[in-house]
């Protein structure tokens, strides 16, 4: 989850969380077919039936322009677990087997972050760049999560007019739009969704990789995530704690602070990362002429907003108030953000100015076959539907929560704390998980992530007592491996190729002379 502004938010989490007890979601030895279960909640279970836990995958060439190794099938598995015999959906899966059968360990899942991202394509991704001892020991395997792109995709019925804009910018003059914007959000999708959208969740997810485990015929999972899904990976780990063999989650999010909390930590981490491009641009005042200190950087920011507020600034027939404007600081890619803000002035005093510096590249990745509003449909499902009691039910406590984050964080804090459908969905079919376990897993962790702030990975390692943390000492932007430091990356490949963890957590220093370090792009 990377893009600031949009419904593709990047992950993070929440506060109130309803503890569950920690009951051990199978047993060591894997039961017959007929009789597997899963778990459902606070220590209970559901027998799976023999059609779902003994199905054979029928596995197909993915699409004719990709390799003749990347095989893609479709697991069935119920949409309500609790009525695990009743309706059932399909979850698009993908491999790319080990490439030395003599040596394979298992499979290595992954999950590029999100929710709502599609995760088909990591196959072909981890075997470009994992090294290659990793791509002989495991099948890698990918996924699209329940409800996103070829897996049962969820539509609430919005259209490409639609607004979707989750990251609203707080005024009191249109606090009341907002409001109504969330609710209308709210009930669309409530009316649309259909019977699938209550039941998209995390929970039901990690119970959809445990069914696939069993279909595979594995034990036991390794993982590789990245941003929610190292939530994902924590959240199976937690219900199947049995399961779980060598996890790497990177850049991590708090697991205990699902989702409100996670999002509004946002803005602390952001006024920070204001803080050090201002110091980077100041080291740069011949190249951008912002100011030779971090504070003069800082003003000529802060004063060009001003100016906005004025008299929006039209760049390229864009108009630029000063909500655009703090919009368009990408804070963690520090050249486009001097540029960014070097071109805006000039087009403030009239003077000639190009809006190539100021866009960002467009979504690619943008899927045909599914429906348009998929991405954003599937977020707010995950989103609201894991933890409903997070997010405050009365419009007002947001109103009252803005005005202090804004106070504390005047960037974005109003962003992050403003309204947002959550408040009017329904209630969850179940309490959030409480991740408390004793998961031997490497927590891989920027020092400098505005999206999954280093605080977040550190509460996730507390989180998993027998984890360890590999943090990336100057390291910035969203995830981390593979990250051409070698410290970094030998330390993840060591990690699972033999499954032997660091005796202590461990930092690697990461340069910071080079933009190309300040800039490390995410892996999806």
């Amino acid at each position: 989850m990377t893009p600031p502004m949009t419904h593709r938010l990047p992950v993070v989490a929440l506060s109130a969380v309803t503890a569950l007890p920690l009951v051990p979601a199978v047993p060591a030895v894997a039961p017959p077919a007929s009789a597997q279960r899963t778990s459902t909640g606070a220590g209970t279970t559901t027998a799976l039936p023999a059609r779902l836990t003994g199905q054979k995958l029928n596995w197909k060439r993915c699409d004719p322009d990709k390799p003749g190794t990347f095989r893609c099938a479709t697991l069935q598995v119920p949409l309500d677990y609790r009525d695990a015999g009743g309706d059932r959906i399909g979850i698009a899966v993908s491999r790319i087997a080990a490439t030395a059968p003599d040596r394979r360990h298992g499979v290595l899942l992954s999950n590029p972050g999100g929710p709502g991202e599609s995760g088909l394509s990591r196959p072909l991704t981890m075997s470009a760049t994992l090294p290659e001892r990793a791509t002989e020991q495991y099948d890698l395997i990918g996924f699209d999560p329940r409800g996103v792109g070829r897996s049962a995709p969820l539509s609430c019925g919005l259209t490409p007019d639609a607004d979707q804009e989750w990251m609203r910018p707080y005024h009191e003059r249109t606090f009341d739009q907002d409001v109504a914007w969330a609710r209308d959000f709210a009930d669309t999708c409530r009316k649309n969704g259909g019977s699938n959208l209550p039941h998209i969740t995390t929970r039901n997810t990690a119970r959809d990789l445990d069914l696939l485990r069993t279909v595979l015929g594995e034990q036991k999972i390794s993982y590789l995530g990245y941003s929610y899904g190292t939530y994902l990976g924590a959240v199976y780990a937690q219900m199947f704690p049995r399961r779980t063999d060598r996890f790497v989650l990177d850049s991590a999010v708090d697991p205990n602070h699902v989702w409100r909390g996670m999002v509004q930590s946002w803005a602390e981490e952001a006024d920070r990362a204001f803080d050090r491009w201002a110091v980077w641009t100041a080291a740069r005042h011949e190249t951008y002429g912002l100011g030779t200190t971090a504070e003069k950087v800082a003003q000529a920011f802060w004063d060009l907003v001003e100016q906005a507020r004025q008299e929006p600034v039209e760049l390229d027939g864009t108009r630029y108030g000063p909500d655009e404007i703090r919009g368009a600081l990408h804070v963690d890619e520090p050249e486009l953000a001097a540029r960014t803000v070097v071109e805006l002035r000039k087009a403030a005093s009239g003077k000639a100015a190009s809006g190539t510096a100021v866009a960002t590249p467009s979504d690619a990745s943008a899927r045909t076959d599914v429906p348009f509003d998929n991405s954003a449909a599937s977020f707010a499902a995950v989103v609201c539907n894991d933890n409903s009691a997070a997010w405050p039910r009365e419009p007002e406590q947001y109103r009252k929560d803005v005005a202090e984050s804004l106070r504390r964080y005047p960037l974005t804090g109003d962003i992050v704390s403003n309204v947002k459908p959550c408040a009017f969905w329904d209630r969850s079919l179940e309490p959030a998980t409480k991740v408390n376990n004793r998961l031997s897993a490497l927590i891989v962790q920027n020092e400098f992530d505005s999206f999954t702030p280093l605080p977040q990975g550190q509460a996730m390692h507390k989180a998993l007592h027998g984890s360890r943390m590999l943090t990336a000492a100057g390291g910035t932007g969203h995830a981390v491996y593979p990250s051409g430091n070698r410290c970094v990356d030998d330390t993840v490949a060591g990690y699972l190729a033999t499954g032997t963890l660091p005796e202590q957590d461990t930092t690697c220093a990461v340069s910071k002379d080079t933009d190309e370090d300040q800039q490390r792009a995410s892996p999806t």
